[in-house]
């Protein structure tokens, strides 16, 4: 993104932005992304270390950012997540939900009920837990963006209880649309296949990587930063009269219910 830095504007400045699992991959080029259009950016992850380092690095980018630990499906680091935002900057503008798990390629009625649970708690339930702790902070005018994925329309056999999760993110958009209107927007984009280390089981094997290029009209995968310049459009003012939407980022892989 280095090349971007004069060329984009600054849709953010004065505004504060959540990034939940923002460390790295898809998360940390969204919360670089919104910092670099003059977002204050609070990132976060399990792993303190994990924190500390992003922190260095948009900070080196110029970007006014505060890290602090949070596992989404803990209740009080959630909540200590919103208080030191709140306590810090003083209001919460945008919330980018992008934590989300796959701890399992099995069949889903050979999956485990403890596995069904993880992936519902992460994928879905902490995305409405951290939104009930941050929604009494955002302002008039603020915006959600939950991330989604192309497989919420098709679920493929290795990954099909992690879609079906991702599917319910579709149906939760709408829904918190309608409840948090008029004051905040909530729209959700469905990236299709990224190389990063979550994605690293499909992305890494040339054969699978091929197949997966081939399925998209544009005959690539596509980027982290493609998925922050997304989110960032529908997080901002540009997409002012946009609410209850779901934006697929997959280089026209087909997507439809």
């Amino acid at each position: 993104m280095e090349k971007m830095k004069t060329k984009l504007g600054q849709r953010f400045e004065g505004k504060v932005a959540i990034v939940t699992a923002s460390t790295q991959g898809i998360g940390f080029s969204i919360a670089e992304r919104l910092g670099l259009e003059g977002a204050s950016v609070v990132v976060s992850s399990r792993r303190q270390e994990n924190v500390d380092e992003a922190v260095e690095k948009l900070k080196a980018r110029g970007i006014e950012v505060y890290g602090v630990v949070c596992h989404v499906s803990n209740s009080e680091q959630r909540k200590n997540l919103i208080d030191k935002t709140v306590q810090k900057y003083g209001k919460i503008d945008v919330v980018v939900s992008n934590a989300a798990a796959n701890p399992s390629v099995d069949n889903i009625l050979e999956t485990k009920e403890s596995v069904l649970d993880k992936l519902w708690e992460i994928n879905v339930k902490s995305a409405i837990l951290v939104l009930q702790d941050a929604a009494p902070h955002m302002q008039k005018g603020s915006s959600v963006v939950l991330i989604s994925s192309i497989a919420g329309y098709q679920p493929q056999t290795s990954m099909a209880m992690y879609g079906v999760t991702k599917t319910a993110l579709l149906g939760l958009t709408k829904a918190l649309a309608a409840e948090m209107a008029p004051d905040t927007r909530v729209n959700c984009i469905a990236p299709g296949f990224v190389p990063t280390h979550f994605a690293d089981f499909i992305t890494s094997n040339p054969t699978v990587r091929k197949a997966v290029e081939e399925r998209t009209l544009l005959n690539r995968l596509g980027t982290t930063e493609d998925m922050a310049a997304a989110t960032a459009f529908l997080a901002s003012n540009d997409a002012a009269y946009i609410t209850g939407e779901t934006l697929v980022v997959a280089g026209g892989i087909p997507s439809r219910l």
